[in-house]
């Protein structure tokens, strides 16, 4: 009997041994795919057909096939919000990426010993709830008992300063909930790297920082875009944080979503509104993925 007779005769022993289990695995493989419907594929149909649905003056609505909530979702006002949020979920992305790629590949470049504290110390900050990581920077920027205040007493600045609510305060707040994220992401990659290609570029002259942009970038090119993408997306649906670290006027596209859903008791609207923000944010990562999937040319 050939080698690849007696393998072929050991690949049908296999399928039949699997075969012999019941019907266990299949249940557990559907498991995933019965969650994945319930928890979004049936929410997203409910939130499509709502969208398309008649409001009353009463505050309800009734079922229809009716198009203005679109036309009102499309309207310039909405259309400012949709692009403030995509600017300040870009710009928290980008520093994400800028911080988080040199952190993580230093962190896998150290031995497996002092890894664990400084992976330790990004989980701990995952798990800390967007509430929380709001109203703690809303204090720790404020006027009273913020930051300012301890420059003031290290003689830094003359008088202290309010830097909550804004812009950077917001942006600040998405750095801090989405570089965990981010470096979860690109860590596994990055321990797998080979060590030798760095200290190859080395030996030919480079220097470490010229050997990480030409050798290592180019190598992480497809995780850094779907590193890019996942964060752009958790940022890109973040409530808490400009509510409360932000103006009315830097109020993203979930706060105006919440505020019709909530308060005015426009659900058609407001499913309309998050068909759009999906919609944008769908193609927006599908573009950085497509980036991070295109080759250089030689």
């Amino acid at each position: 009997m050939s080698r690849s007779d007696h393998r072929d005769r050991e690949d049908a022993a296999g399928v039949s041994e699997g075969r012999g289990n019941g019907p266990w695995p299949h249940l557990l493989l559907a498991w995933p795919s019965v969650a994945l419907i319930g928890l979004f594929v049936a929410p997203l149909g409910i939130i499509v057909a709502v969208s398309v649905f008649r409001r009353l003056p009463a505050g309800f609505f009734e079922p229809a096939l009716v198009f203005t909530n679109y036309q009102r979702a499309l309207e310039p006002f909405h259309l400012e919000r949709l692009g403030i949020s995509v600017a300040l979920a870009l710009a928290a992305t980008l520093i994400c990426l800028v911080v988080g790629v040199p952190f993580t590949y230093l962190l896998a470049r150290r031995p497996r010993k002092r890894q664990v504290p400084f992976l330790v110390l990004v989980l701990a900050s995952l798990s800390l709830s967007e509430v929380i990581v709001s109203f703690t920077w809303s204090v720790l920027l404020s006027r009273t008992s913020g930051l300012s205040n301890a420059l003031v007493w290290l003689g830094l600045r003359s008088e202290p300063a309010s830097w909550s609510p804004g812009l950077a305060a917001v942006v600040l707040a998405y750095v801090f909930v989405a570089l965990p994220l981010a470096v979860l992401s690109l860590y596994p990659t990055m321990s797998r790297l080979n060590p030798e290609l760095p200290e190859a570029a080395g030996t030919m002259g480079a220097s470490p920082l010229r050997g990480f942009t030409t050798v290592v970038l180019p190598l992480m090119r497809a995780p850094i875009a779907a590193t890019a993408a996942l964060v752009f997306i958790f940022v890109l649906g973040a409530y808490v944080i400009p509510q409360t670290l932000g103006r009315p006027a830097h109020w993203t596209i979930p706060v105006h979503i919440t505020d019709q859903a909530v308060m005015k008791a426009n659900l058609p609207l407001a499913s309309a509104l998050a068909i759009v923000l999906l919609v944008t944010s769908a193609v927006v990562s599908l573009l950085v993925l497509a980036l991070g999937a295109r080759r250089r040319m030689p």
